[in-house]
């Protein structure tokens, strides 16, 4: 089926994306680095790294694969299963579980899973187009060496016949040097200012579009969103809750977003009462973030449909199933 795909696509929007069953992806930013040994620089990045507790479905890999491959969640979710087996019978076979452009997986010593991750790629959207680069430095002994160096090669000389019409202008021999050693030092001056300002402009930019994309993302939303009003038929939050605790099923969540502060997640949930729909507080995710949801659906197919219908105006709307 290719669920390495669907992981890859979902590493770009997502800090987390869990493989029932299997383990889970996680992301973690890393600021811009300059490298004093080599004089490198290395923009911001995203670092991939793989654990083996997660393995709790929450619906959003499962989800995203079942609408890409126009499929209903569950026939999607058994796929998942299918798919995870054939991975955890190879490792056990001592191979080397390879995804592109994530990295490789293989079973240590003591029988857990290791992971390195590719470092060529990059998640971090805001970071798109950059790249590291190396910055000769520009040295004083470096000047020095070349100022004597073009002294040694200026073809002046001064003849004793000569030296006593000219003697009122010995200093232009070194008066050529030295314009010659500021030109130098004045260029090198200017392209190692020029690319200490460049690298500086890149440093602030890359600050300027994390702190962006952190407002923007669906995790870290604090900023009230516009969305239309539509009308959904969709169940109660305690009758949910009350078939949960009764019965053991499973309840699919609409996840709107994830918050920093409650406060922030009490006024989402206002708004979208304004809005039409039935949202609600269902608790925190693994991060420490207050989760609020459009509607909650005890029938995946239901859950489903609303969740198209949703998506068709946000985007970053996402499918958490409970049990």
């Amino acid at each position: 089926m290719g669920l390495e795909h669907y992981i890859k696509d979902l590493l770009y929007r997502y800090n987390c994306v869990v493989i029932p069953g299997f383990g889970a992806f996680l992301t973690q930013e890393k600021s811009a680095v300059i490298q004093e040994t080599t004089n490198t620089f290395y923009p911001p990045t995203k670092t991939v790294s793989f654990n083996q507790q997660l393995v709790t479905n929450d619906g959003l890999l499962v989800s995203y694969a079942a609408e890409a491959q126009k499929v209903s969640f569950e026939e999607m979710l058994t796929l998942v299963k299918e798919e995870v087996n054939q991975w955890e019978g190879r490792l056990k076979n001592g191979e080397h579980l390879r995804l592109p452009e994530i990295g490789n997986l293989w079973l240590g010593p003591e029988g857990k899973i290791q992971f390195l991750s590719v470092s060529s790629v990059n998640y971090l959207t805001s970071s798109f187009g950059m790249s590291s680069f190396v910055n000769a430095p520009v040295t004083r002994e470096a000047l020095k060496t070349e100022v004597t160096e073009m002294e040694e090669r200026m073809p002046i000389a001064f003849t004793p016949e000569k030296r006593a019409q000219k003697s009122s202008r010995p200093y232009l021999k070194y008066a050529a040097a030295v314009l010659l050693a500021l030109t130098a030092g004045f260029g090198g001056y200017k392209y190692y200012q020029t690319n200490q300002a460049n690298e500086q402009l890149a440093w602030e930019d890359a600050q300027v579009q994390v702190s962006k994309r952190i407002q923007q993302a669906t995790f870290f939303d604090t900023t009230p969103l516009e969305l239309p009003a539509i009308t959904l038929k969709t169940s109660k939050k305690e009758e949910a809750a009350e078939i949960e605790k009764v019965s053991g099923e499973k309840v699919h969540h609409i996840i709107a977003g994830a918050f920093r502060y409650k406060t922030n997640a009490d006024r989402k949930i206002d708004q979208l009462k304004e809005r039409g729909y039935n949202p609600s507080y269902i608790g925190t995710n693994p991060f420490g973030l207050y989760m609020v949801a459009y509607d909650s659906f005890t029938d995946a197919n239901e859950a489903l449909t609303a969740l198209r219908e949703i998506k068709q105006t946000q985007k970053d709307a996402w499918l958490k199933t409970i049990k």
